[in-house]
Order: structure tokens, then sequence, then C-alpha cells
């Protein structure tokens, strides 16, 4: 049985191109979109949007092609562009007549939210992001053996057929290797939503490898587009991130300074799970945001 977040009502809504999102809505105020990683679904925003729904209208999406959401093939780049998964979204936000609203995402979510604030800054008021670096810097910073702490954007880059044959035959082992990993504290992800992560990723393999592909391409493609413009952020955006700089060797602050110039970025004792281990650090973190 899918896992639900209390008190939240779970609907259906248009994104583009047909796609439909699978969505938890719940709170009351100004509008807050929050937006899940790999290898998990809206779940994981299950303790922040409680602690958020007393102020703002919290809405959070399963993304194209994870969760209960459309998965569409990916007959092209662009169906799993980070472009076109910021426009779902936007979409949605409208469709419960939202036309401003905050976004923050986590990881994979995360990626999208930075498309959205590139392709959309009059409808973004805020930005926030958890434990990424935009998809262009990510392929910079990844250098020698260091870079094997993310082995699986170079295995599911690779052409299709491979790649997801391979994920589809260790589905549980290849997608909780990820949840066993990137812990600090196992106990964030109690079984339930353990097993809920697992069930639901490994009904989406052909779509996440499609995701992670289109950051090996064409997501590449938009943001160099944007860097060569000298495009920026125009939203306050507050950053959330572990120590990556000093594990891979960047200065990670500098170079999220160099999209968004009103920039406040913080560094968390938190795993990359931290929404779900520390969601008071990570509430806080956003509300500060939203006073700005």
């Amino acid at each position: 049985m899918t896992l639900r977040i209390p008190g939240f009502d779970h609907v259906r809504l248009p994104g583009t191109d047909g796609v439909e999102l699978a969505a938890a809505v719940g709170g009351s105020g100004s509008p807050v979109v929050l937006l899940h990683g790999f290898p998990q679904t809206h779940l994981m925003w299950r303790h922040v949007a409680e602690r958020l729904a007393g102020e703002h209208t919290v809405i959070c999406p399963d993304l194209r092609g994870y969760g209960a959401s459309d998965k569409p093939a990916a007959t092209g780049p662009e169906v799993y562009s980070k472009r076109a998964m910021a426009a779902d979204v936007v979409a949605l936000a409208a469709a419960l007549g939202h036309e401003r609203f905050a976004l923050a995402g986590h990881d994979r979510g995360a990626l999208v939210a930075f498309r959205a604030g590139l392709d959309h800054p009059e409808t973004l008021t805020h930005l926030g992001i958890l434990d990424v670096v935009p998809t262009l810097d990510m392929w910079d910073v990844l250098h020698g053996v260091r870079a094997a702490v993310g082995y699986h954007l170079f295995l599911m880059a690779q052409p299709p057929g491979l790649p997801e044959t391979m994920i589809a035959n260790s589905a549980d082992a290849y997608f909780g290797s990820f949840l066993d990993a990137w812990a600090a504290d196992p106990a964030a992800l109690p079984e339930p939503v353990r097993a809920e992560y697992l069930r639901a990723s490994a009904a989406a393999v052909p779509s996440i490898v499609a995701d992670y592909r289109a950051s090996a391409g064409i997501d590449v493609t938009h943001d160099q587009a944007d860097r060569d413009a000298g495009s920026q952020l125009a939203m306050p955006v507050t950053v959330v991130q572990q120590d990556w700089g000093t594990q891979l060797g960047y200065d990670a602050a500098a170079v999220w300074r160099a999209w968004a110039p009103d920039l406040d970025h913080r560094l968390t004792g938190a795993g990359h799970f931290m929404a779900e281990e520390s969601p008071d650090e990570i509430a806080g973190a956003i509300r500060d945001l939203l006073l700005r």
C-alpha cells in the first residue's frame, strides 16, 4: 500500500505535454512546492511538509517518471530534460491557482528547481536547493577516483539498453545501496518508507535512467547556454548541502554564487537525506528563505 503524508490531499494534476503528476497538497497560506530526489518520491518531504503546512499551502508532487506520476516513454532527450520537468511543476502549480510560488528541491528535484528558476523567473518567488550543484558544474567537479562517489551518474548516462537491463535485474540491491550509503541516520528511513522507495523505483527504471541520461546531454546544453548568456537566478536562493566542496576539492559556495547573487549557502551535518534526517533544520532553512 502506498504511504501518504497524513492530513494532505492526494491528487492528480496536469503537467505539460499530456503528462499528469501525482501530488500531495496540504495546509494554507502562500504556496511552497517541494520536489523530491533519487531514489525517492514526494514522501521524503513528509516531516518538512507537516511543519510548513501551518503557515503555507504545501505542494509535494512526484516528478514525471517517478512515484505515481506519469512515466512517458523517452522518445527524445527533451522528454526528461529538466526544462520539461520544470515546466510540469509550473503547470501543476497553475492548475491549483498559483501563478507565483516558492520552490525547493532535493537532489534530482533540486536540479529541476534550478532549471525552473532560470526558465521561469517571473513565477518563482524564492528558490531552495538541497545537496546538489548545477548539472554543468557537477560534471566539472567530478575528477579521478573522487568521481567514484557518483558512479551512478556515469552508468545511467550510457546509451539506452544496458543500464536499464542491469538496474532492473537487481533493482532492490541497486536502489537500496543509495539509501544505505547516503543516510547518516538510517533510522530516518524506517522500513515501510524504505520499502516504498524501493517499490516505486523498481517500477520506474526506464524513466529514472532517462532522467539521469538527460543530465549527461540536453541538461548540460541548457546550462551551458545560460552560462554563456550570463543568466543568473533572480530570486533569493538558499542552498543547504553536505560539505561536498571539501570532499571533492572545490568551493561549493563560489559555484553557487556564480549563479545566485542573492545566496544563503549553508552546510549541514546531516546526511544526503537531510529533509528526513534533520527536518527541523530544513524546515527552518525554508522559513528563513521565505522571509528574504
